[in-house]
């Protein structure tokens, strides 16, 4: 028995599986029990019986041979578990003295050391507490790892990594502790700036002889700034908080001379806190002079934290050892979005909305210990511009129109791209240097508030003009490698719509009023430029490629015009805003050009209003509609950037932006219905398609020239009215009907957009279609003449000689009574035959 060996695990496994056995079986009998121990009878007769008598006595006698079986197999398992257990009892007391054993010699050895240096002489050193920032416990002299340090407290740094003896890995470094969120300003004030991020504890070194360095703690992301307080009656909104920086990455531990000790990678830094909304503007005071007051700005978004750099790697026993890899930038925090301007009241004009706020720049790269290089953090995205404030109706009967819209925010600039950190000595030479961090985008410009409706006698106002988009962040520079890509331009605002114009008073001199014009769209946003490219392996490394510009926003549409009244003219519809111009790309650095942006397309021209009957028997007849709105023009196209020099030469340059699509010319009013007696008026004519926009210049190939607009459609004619009844006068005709109106005269085509010297011109816009003529009128109802006073059955139309006439008419017509009719009268010129002349 000495050869044997028990392992009470083992044995413990098979008693397990044992038992599972025992039940499955247990479930399979139970469930034949029913069926095989009481079988029914097939018939009523005697031998039926007998054979599910004889079947049930079988089944009765298997159920208890089973469960004897299943006796015998609970009494086995429970003799293996309890050998099982009587194992694993005998083998812990013959361990215990010898774990005794050990930490007595442990500790007996230790404590010296632990007395005179404060560390053990072999062991594993304490980690740090969490949320605290401890650092972690040194390992053993001899052998042991490092601790790991304690995540820091908010806004904290975290705990060093503890450093290993002679054998051993160093410990990581603790993460950083994110930085407290500003607070919400109140009303008109500020919102508190995001606190800064913990940096990340250091990693440990690893042991002297064997054992790989310490990886650096993560960076704490800043904290988010508070939101701006909403602006007071006749003060602007707050800007919102600034956000916090975000913590810098904890440095790698060194791995000192051995075999094959290795580096610790470089902590990251912390992503940069994003920046709080701003306060949103309030509406004026009536009858004062505070307009509604703009919307507050977005706060500036936190900076990305610089990443960690790696530690040299140690000397070992063929050569030096693989050194770590440097910690990546934090990204940048976003921009907080600017708020919305107020509402105007009456007589005042809508606010302008809040800029946006400019986006963090990205965490430089931590450098490389003779290692490959971290990558740069990427710039943060700026904040969206705010809405323009919405322009409210004029009072009537007064001197103050529909009040113009707020001009929409300006989008907020992408933050900086983080800088790549220089490589290190690798093997045989240089390292591989980091690439360097994305731009950020451009924020978006706001978009332009409506136009105030025209009242009573005055004009609708005109949109707001669309937000200028922001500017794309600059890309970071290459340090010994890759250039990061710059930022994309933000997108220009839309323009805000043209005021509606309303209908002009009954019998007086104010026409039906025209509609406001259409405002501007926003400027797109220019192309962040690529950073240089810096030396990399055997020359000059390729550079980034520059951001694209922001596309043009559209122009606003034109108001409609108001309908005329009685003697008045429908007035015309308002203009098509202009769209607007295409961001321009970034300049490339050493690389290939972005694409510039796309011209807006203009807006569409409004709808003529329509003329309304004239009165009766009055010296007006039924006025003409208005005349369409010429439309928008389309926006220019961006320029595209110079080409930067790459490797062995000039680089390509960007492609120009295409021009924008003219706006739609406004269909002409239909013209009045004419009075009594009175000819229909004219139809207005269509309004002018705007003309294309111009294609931007090209560093490059060039953009397309935009497509005129299309024509308005004329007016459609108005329709002539009965005239009078004759009905005093017998015999008489009645009065001819109006002549119908004449169609309105097609819009003219939108000129084509002029292309660039290498850009193709663009195709002109279709000529408008003309308007369809008006209906003639009704002719008047004549009067009954005078009856007659002639005599005689014959011409009376209810004579016996029409209605003969009438009755054999009927007779003729093809079929059975046709034929009967013909016989009749081939009969009776018979008999007419033989009475004249008897002797045939």
């Amino acid at each position: 028995m000495s050869f044997v060996i028990a392992a009470p695990d083992l044995i413990a496994s098979a008693a397990s599986d044992l038992a599972g056995v025992r039940s499955l079986i247990g479930e399979a009998n139970a469930a034949a029990a029913a069926s095989t121990t009481a079988v029914a009878t097939a018939a009523g007769d005697e031998v039926s019986a007998a054979i599910a008598s004889l079947f049930s006595a079988h089944g009765q006698q298997f159920q208890a041979l089973s469960a004897q079986a299943a006796a015998f197999h609970a009494e086995f398992v429970r003799a293996l578990s309890g050998a099982g257990n009587a194992y694993a009892v005998i083998e812990a007391g013959n361990v215990s003295p010898l774990q005794a054993v050990q930490r007595d010699a442990l500790a007996a050895v230790n404590l010296p050391t632990e007395a005179v240096l404060g560390r053990p002489l072999i062991g594993n050193g304490a980690n740090g507490a969490a949320g605290t920032g401890q650092a972690g416990g040194a390992g053993g002299i001899l052998w042991g790892n490092g601790g790991n340090g304690g995540s820091g407290a908010p806004g904290q740094a975290g705990g060093k990594g503890g450093s290993a003896g002679l054998f051993g890995n160093g410990g990581n470094g603790g993460a950083g502790g994110v930085g407290t969120n500003g607070g919400t300003g109140t009303a008109g004030l500020a919102g508190g700036n995001g606190g800064a991020g913990g940096a990340g504890g250091a990693g440990g070194s690893g042991g002297l002889l064997h054992g790989n360095g310490g990886s650096g703690g993560q960076g704490g992301a800043g904290g988010n700034g508070g939101q701006g307080g909403a602006g007071s009656v006749g003060a602007p909104g707050a800007n919102g908080g600034n956000g916090g920086q975000g913590g810098a990455g904890g440095a790698a531990g060194h791995a000192n001379n051995g075999t094959a000790g290795h580096q610790g990678a470089g902590g990251q830094g912390g992503n940069g806190g994003v920046g709080g909304a701003g306060g949103q503007g309030i509406a004026g005071t009536d009858n004062s002079a505070n307009p509604g007051v703009a919307g507050g700005d977005g706060g500036v978004g936190g900076q990305g934290g610089t990443g960690g750099n790696a530690g040299l790697g140690g000397t070992g026993l063929g050569g030096h050892a693989a050194s770590g890899t440097a910690g990546d930038g934090g990204n940048g925090g976003q921009g907080g979005n600017g708020g919305r301007g107020g509402v105007g009241t009456a007589g005042n004009q809508g606010a302008a909305g809040g800029n946006g706020g400019t986006g963090g720049a990205g965490g430089q790269a931590g450098s490389g210990g003779g290692g490959q290089q971290g990558l740069g953090g990427h710039g943060g995205n700026g904040g969206n511009g705010g809405a323009g404030g919405q322009g409210i109706a004029g009072t009537d009967n007064s001197a103050n129109p529909g009040v113009a819209g707020g001009t929409g925010g300006v989008g907020g600039q992408g933050g900086t791209g983080g800088n790549a950190g220089l490589g290190g000595s690798g093997f045989g030479g240089v390292g591989a240097s980091g690439i360097a961090g994305n731009g950020g985008t451009g924020g978006q410009g706001g978009n332009g508030g409506q136009g105030g409706v025209g009242t009573a006698g005055n004009q609708g106002a005109a949109g707001g003009n669309g937000g200028q988009g922001g500017a794309g962040g600059q890309a970071g520079l290459g340090g010994g490698g890759l250039q990061g890509l710059g930022g994309h331009g933000g997108n220009g605002g839309n323009g805000g719509t043209g005021g509606q114009g309303i209908a002009g008073t009954d019998n007086s001199a104010n026409p039906g009023v025209a509609g406001g014009n259409g405002g501007t769209g926003g400027q797109g946003g220019t192309g962040g430029n690529a950073g240089l490219g810096g030396s990399g392996f055997g020359g000059q490394a390729a550079s980034g490629i520059a951001g694209n510009g922001g596309d043009g926003g559209q122009g606003g549409n034109g108001g409609q015009g108001g309908v005329g009244f009685a003697g008045n003219q429908g007035a015309a519809g308002g203009n098509g805003g202009t769209g607007g111009a295409g961001g321009q790309a970034g300049s490339g650095g050493g690389g290939q050009q972005g694409a510039g942006g796309q011209g807006g397309n203009g807006g569409q021209g409004g709808t003529g209003g329509q003329g309304t009957a004239g009165t009766d028997n009055s010296a007006n007849p039924g006025v003409a509609g208005g005349n369409g709105g010429d439309g928008g023009q389309g926006g220019t196209g961006g320029n595209a950037g110079l080409g930067g020099s790459g490797r062995g030469g000039q680089a390509a340059s960007g492609i120009a932006g295409n021009g924008g699509t003219g706006g739609q010319g406004g269909n002409g009013g239909q013209g009045g219905v004419g009075a009594t007696g009175d000819q229909g008026a004219a139809g207005g004519n269509g309004g002018t398609g705007g003309p294309g926009g111009l294609a931007g210049s090209g560093g490059g190939q060039q953009g397309a020239g935009g497509q005129g607009g299309n024509g308005g459609q004329g007016g459609t004619g108005g329709q002539g009215t009965a005239g009078t009844d004759n009905s005093n006068t017998p015999g008489v005709a009645g009065g001819n009907g109006g002549t119908g109106g004449q169609g309105g005269t097609g819009g003219n085509a939108g000129a084509g957009g002029t292309g660039s010297t290498q850009g193709a011109a663009g195709t002109a816009g279709s000529g408008g279609q003309g308007g369809t003529g008006g209906n003639g009128g009704n002719g008047g109802r004549a009067a009954a003449p005078p009856a007659g006073n002639g005599s005689g059955h014959r011409w009376h139309r209810r004579g016996r000689w029409h209605q003969r006439q009438r009755r054999q008419r009927r007779q003729r017509r093809p079929g059975r009574r046709g034929r009967q009719w013909q016989r009749r009268q081939r009969g009776q010129r018979r008999a007419r035959g033989r009475l004249r002349w008897p002797g045939r």
